[in-house]
C-alpha cells in the first residue's frame, strides 16, 4: 500500500485503538490508565493541524527537495523552509528561492506554496503540504529595506534579525550584543507593513528585547528552547519568553539535540521544553520548529566542515563538546502528543502546540 501523508496519523489512531482492543493488553487499572492518554493523543492527532515552523537543511539551489517527503510521511501539514542565513551571500538566498519555487510549482499534487494563512488549511484539506520560506538574518537584505517586499512576494513569511553574529540590523546570540540598530528598526517597520513575521531566534538578548518593546504585532521565536532547561548561548531566558508572549506571539521549541536538555529520549526532552513554556506563559504561546535535517542528506557533514571554518558563528565552547541528545525528526509530533496527554494536557492544548498557535499568529500578521 502506498503510504501517504494523510494516512499516517489515521494509522497512529488505529494502532492505539487496536492495542486497547487486544485481549490481555489492557488488563487492570494501570493498563486502563495508560490507554486513556494514548486514546486522547490519537484523537487529537487525527484532525490536528501539524505545523513545523523551520527546516534545517541546505540552503543551496541544488538541494534535493525530495527530502520533504520526510515531513509528508510524518503527517506534517505545514513547513517553513529556510532559504538563506547570514553565513552565505544574500544573492544565494535569491537563487535558492528561484530553485525551490520552480521545484515546488512542478509538483502541485503534493505541495502548495501558500500566500495567506487560510491556504494552509486548503492544503491540508486537499492532502498537500503547505510551504512558505524564511530567512535567518537581515544580511539577506544587503542593506536595502525595499527587498523586504520582494522577499514577501516570493513567499518569505518570516525573517529573524541576526544569525548568531552581529549584522547591520542588530546583535546575534554569539556576539557582543549591540541591540537593535536604526536599520533594524526600519526593516521591522517594513515587515509589519507587508505582513512578514518578525523572528527572534539566533538573535542577541538585548536586541530581542528591543524588538519586543517596539512590537505592534505578534512575533515569534521560530526555533529556540528555554535556557533554564539547557544552558546554551542559542537558548532563551524566561523574560524573553514572557516578552514574546506579551506580544501575542509563539515560542517554537526546537528539536536540535544541542539545544535540548539531557533526557532519556528526544521526545521527552521536547515535552519538557514545551511544558516549561506552557507553565511559564500559557498554552497559547508554544509551538514547534524542529530545524530538522534529513539523516541521509549531506548537510550534517557540510555543517561540520562549515562550522570548523567559521568558529565565530559556532563557538567551539557551545558546539565543540559532544552532547548526548539526538535531533528530533518529524515523526516526533506523534510521540510528543502522546507524552503531553500522559502528563494531563487537554486535547485542546495539544492541538494548539501541534499547529494552531502558529496558525493564529500567521492569521494576525500575514497579508
Amino acid at each position: 500500500m502506498k503510504i501517504t501523508r494523510r494516512s499516517v496519523l489515521a494509522q497512529v489512531g488505529m494502532l492505539f485503538a487496536a492495542a486497547e482492543a487486544v485481549p490481555g493488553m489492557a488488563q487492570g487499572p494501570a493498563a486502563h490508565a495508560a490507554a486513556a492518554p494514548r486514546a486522547s493523543a490519537a484523537k487529537a492527532l487525527r484532525g490536528a493541524l501539524v505545523w513545523d515552523d523551520h527546516s534545517g537543511f541546505g540552503p543551496t539551489p541544488d538541494y534535493n527537495l525530495e527530502h520533504l517527503e520526510d515531513w509528508r510521511q510524518a503527517g506534517v501539514d505545514y513547513l517553513s523552509i529556510d532559504v538563506g542565513y547570514d553565513v552565505i551571500e544574500w544573492t544565494q538566498a535569491v537563487r535558492n528561492l528561484g530553485a525551490y519555487i520552480t521545484w515546488l510549482e512542478q509538483r502541485p499534487d503534493r505541495f502548495l506554496l501558500v500566500r495567506r494563512a487560510d491556504d494552509v488549511l486548503e492544503a491540508k484539506r486537499t492532502g498537500r503540504m503547505a510551504i512558505t520560506f524564511d530567512l535567518e538574518g537581515m544580511g539577506a537584505l544587503n542593506g536595502d529595506v525595499s527587498l523586504v517586499s520582494l522577499y514577501y512576494r516570493l513567499g518569505v513569511r518570516q525573517m529573524l534579525t541576526a544569525y548568531n553574529r552581529n549584522n547591520m540590523a542588530g546583535g546575534g546570540c554569539h556576539d557582543t550584543d549591540i541591540g537593535l540598530t536604526a536599520f533594524g528598526r526600519q526593516v521591522i517597520a517594513e515587515m509589519n507593513r507587508v505582513g512578514m513575521l518578525v523572528d527572534c531566534s539566533h538573535t542577541g538578548y538585548r536586541t530581542t528585547m528591543d524588538i519586543m518593546e517596539m512590537a505592534t504585532q505578534p512575533l515569534i521565536f521560530s526555533h529556540s528552547n528555554p535556557k533554564r532547561l539547557r544552558q546554551h548561548g542559542r537558548n532563551i531566558a524566561d523574560d524573553q519568553i514572557r516578552a514574546c508572549a506579551r506580544t501575542g506571539g509563539v515560542i517554537g521549541v526546537t528539536g536540535l539535540g544541542y539545544y535540548l536538555p539531557d533526557r532519556p529520549s528526544t521526545a521527552v526532552a521536547l515535552a519538557d521544553c514545551v511544558s516549561y513554556v506552557r507553565d511559564l506563559v500559557g498554552a497559547d504561546h508554544v509551538g514547534l520548529g524542529l530545524d530538522y535535517v534529513p539523516v541521509d542528506s549531506q548537510d550534517v557533514s557540510e555543517f561540520d566542515a562549515l562550522s570548523g571554518t567559521k568558529p565565530d558563528f559556532w563557538p567551539p565552547a557551545d558546539y565543540g563538546a559532544p552532547w548526548p541528545m539526538k535531533d528530533a525528526a518529524p515523526g516526533v509530533f506523534a510521540e510528543l502528543a502522546t507524552l503531553l496527554h500522559e502528563r494531563g494536557w487537554s486535547e485542546v492544548d495539544v492541538r494548539k502546540v501541534l499547529g494552531e498557535n502558529f496558525l493564529r499568529v500567521a492569521r494576525a500578521v500575514w497579508k
